[in-house]
């Protein structure tokens, strides 16, 4: 389901000082542990292949907050969901946007939520009807399979959107 929105569903304001692309300085929690909520976030300023970037940092924070190492197939094929929705994200902003700014990684609950912002004025969509055959075009497609939730957020008088998107580990 796509939804744009003024605002991000269960918004919970400003993320924490010192939330960055940097490790945290004390252990993370492991989702679903503590109950504690989990933030990174990783700019795109003067970076180039920025989807492998995206793709490491994102791994470095499933490591950090316990998706990785997986102990099972579903573990693992959770996180391996994770890290091909950032993938989708960044490669639209990518083609459809001049490039990404920022990639915002929360876990919280046994949730992951992704943000990709970006410059462009598009509004993402699978493309209907979805045709598997033909090369190209897959990206919100798959998007829409394996999240919980997805959707853009503009805020009114600032250039670019958020796309986000929301995963969640297995039981």
């Amino acid at each position: 389901m796509s939804t744009t929105r003024p605002y991000s569903p269960g918004d919970r304001g400003p993320e924490p000082s010192g939330a960055s692309g940097a490790p945290p300085s004390a252990p993370a929690a492991v989702p679903g542990e503590s109950g504690g909520r989990q933030a990174r976030r990783l700019s795109f300023e003067d970076a180039s292949g920025v989807v492998p970037l995206a793709r490491d940092f994102t791994r470095e924070a499933l490591y950090a907050w316990g998706w990785l190492p997986s102990a099972t197939a579903d573990q693992r094929a959770a996180a391996e969901d994770v890290l091909l929705v950032v993938s989708e994200l960044v490669t639209n902003a990518c083609l459809h946007a001049e490039g990404p700014d920022e990639l915002w990684i929360t876990c919280e609950k046994k949730v992951i939520r992704l943000e990709v912002s970006d410059r462009g004025t598009g509004q993402p969509a699978p493309r209907t009807p979805h045709r598997a055959g033909r090369p190209g075009g897959h990206g919100m497609f798959i998007v829409q399979r394996l999240c919980l939730d997805w959707g853009v957020v503009r805020t009114p008088g600032v250039a670019g959107k958020r796309v986000w998107a929301e995963l969640g580990a297995p039981a």
